[in-house]
């Protein structure tokens, strides 16, 4: 699946971006918050921090230039486009007229004015395999795998039951003691416990507060929302969260559903899609925040990703609503193991590729081989043949160089990833103005879209496919044995991806410099 430039690029990328992968890279002492808040933008060479120089490529490559505007459509959970950090960065659709209910464009959505909401006024949803079941057993390999798959999904969420219900009972007795609804660690310490259930309930998350610190008591949120979530909705065979959207998600022609709140029904849900939107374009150098990758770039928000899998009609027109109305790249930080209707999007992603279109995707957070395992929505549908030429695969970084800079989640595949990005602690926007940090390949993602949308700023003559062999070709090689998957197997970060490299953006510019010098290079295909 290796598409390589002709040898003039190769041998550009040789001479670019050969690195010493030795332990003087190793990180000595601990990130400061500064470090930690940006580390993606840094450089392996300067700090000793697996980042993509995004910092060396504005101060030695950009600084004198402004390229063109950009747009990135962002197909994810919903966007705060109110944030301060997003403000002059989204997308506004110049051929509709706000707010008069009319299909000023004809595009076929209505005050479309930034972007669409395939969703409407839903949030929680189920999982793929679930609503296999409910269709009932067709006698299929698929329908056999969706219900083991689910058996033991609920089998292990029930496991966790038992001790979320254990310390969500502990954190009520702490603040009827306190007479207080939130509390600190130190408070929580200094419990004058007496009695026999307040020592108990001390106890019990004292052990919790041991792994998470100060944020114990997010982080019990955190996982009592997602034992809860996924046996009363994503896991419940008798939900049905579609039915508040008023479409038929088995027909694909069914298509006037939906509205133009981005956000949708409620901003505190667009937690997933305003920090992918915030790792792209959230405003550079203003010190607030973090910094985004882009600082050209206009976010076109497209809702169409739930509290549980999406939908592949969602999916297809969503790409096709981002390519139609002028998007250059798509980020795509979702995914699913089960995927009815892949043909959908498949025609959704060659549509983007005549398009000119890139699509960055997530490779996910399940610590697999895709390889070997499914992992939707894929450009290949046999794990070795690649249908377009647009589509890139992101895996996630740690920022700790050595063994573990491959992060534990994050799934990988020596031909179906295709390149690395940072993708733990991100520091980017959430809704109502705030930031935090968060991880995943949803995170890595987005930082690659922000290197593809430099590159299509600076560099628009390249089209979509010479964007992704760029970033490929161009990125840091690392050479070593390192930890892939949740259970640590060993393997050569050369074999974790196609490329065997990570993201890297001074390179990626300065490649693209040379290439954009030769418009009708050819680029050969070896499989």
């Amino acid at each position: 699946m290796k598409v390589i430039f002709c040898s003039l690029i190769a041998t550009f990328s040789i001479s670019v971006v050969a690195q010493d992968s030795t332990s003087r890279y190793t990180k000595k002492i601990p990130l400061t918050e500064t470090e930690l808040q940006r580390w993606s933008h840094l450089d392996l060479e300067k700090d000793s921090i697996p980042g993509m120089s995004v910092d060396k490529a504005y101060a030695e490559l950009l600084k004198d230039k402004k390229g063109q505007k950009i747009i990135v459509a962002v197909i994810d959970s919903g966007t705060d486009i109110d944030h301060p950090d997003l403000k002059g960065a989204i997308w506004t659709n110049p051929k509709e007229i706000a707010n008069n209910k009319k299909d000023d464009d004809k595009n076929g959505y209505i005050d479309d004015i930034h972007g669409w909401n395939f969703l409407g006024d839903s949030y929680d949803e189920t999982l793929e395999m679930t609503r296999i079941l409910k269709k009932g057993d067709d006698g299929s390999e698929t329908y056999k795998k969706a219900l083991a798959d689910h058996t033991a999904e609920y089998k292990k969420m029930m496991s966790y039951k038992q001790p979320v219900d254990m310390l969500y009972e502990a954190d009520k007795t702490i603040r009827e003691e306190l007479k207080k609804d939130d509390y600190t660690l130190e408070e929580l310490k200094n419990v004058a416990s007496v009695k026999y259930k307040l020592y108990q309930s001390k106890m019990i998350l004292l052990s919790y507060a041991a792994d998470y610190g100060e944020k114990f008591r997010e982080e019990l949120t955190s996982f009592k929302n997602h034992v809860y979530d996924k046996l009363n909705y994503n896991l419940n065979k008798e939900f049905d969260g579609r039915k508040v959207v008023g479409d038929n998600p088995e027909d694909f022609n069914d298509r006037k559903y939906g509205n133009n709140k981005v956000y949708g029904s409620n901003k505190e849900n667009t937690e997933h899609g305003t920090h992918v939107a915030g790792i792209i374009a959230q405003k550079r150098n203003n010190n607030i925040g973090g910094d985004g990758v882009a600082n050209n770039v206009e976010i076109m928000a497209i809702r169409a990703v739930p509290n549980g899998d999406e939908y592949d009609k969602d999916i297809a027109l969503a790409i096709r609503y981002a390519v139609d109305n002028g998007a250059k790249v798509i980020n795509g930080s979702f995914g699913k193991d089960f995927s009815p209707h892949a043909e959908w999007v498949w025609e959704a992603l060659k549509y983007a590729e005549s398009k000119d279109v890139l699509f960055v995707h997530a490779a996910g957070n399940d610590g697999k081989d895709i390889d070997v395992e499914e992992n939707f929505p894929t450009d290949t549908k046999d794990k070795n043949t690649e249908i377009v030429s647009n589509f890139l695969q992101i895996g996630a970084l740690n920022y700790e160089y050595g063994e573990k800079i491959i992060a534990d989640f994050s799934n990988y595949g020596t031909k179906n990833v295709d390149i690395f990005a940072p993708g733990v602690k991100i520091y980017a926007t959430l809704p109502n103005g705030k930031y935090k940090y968060l991880q995943g390949t949803s995170m890595a993602s987005p930082n690659a879209a922000g290197v593809a949308a430099l590159i299509r700023s600076h560099y628009p003559n390249l089209k979509a496919s010479q964007v992704k062999e760029i970033i490929m070709q161009s990125g840091t090689p690392i050479d070593m044995v390192v930890n892939v998957g949740e259970n640590g197997e060993k393997r050569n970060f050369s074999e974790a991806s196609v490329s065997g490299k990570i993201v890297n953006a001074f390179n990626a510019l300065k490649m693209a410099e040379e290439v954009s010098k030769q418009p009708t290079l050819e680029k050969k295909i070896k499989t």
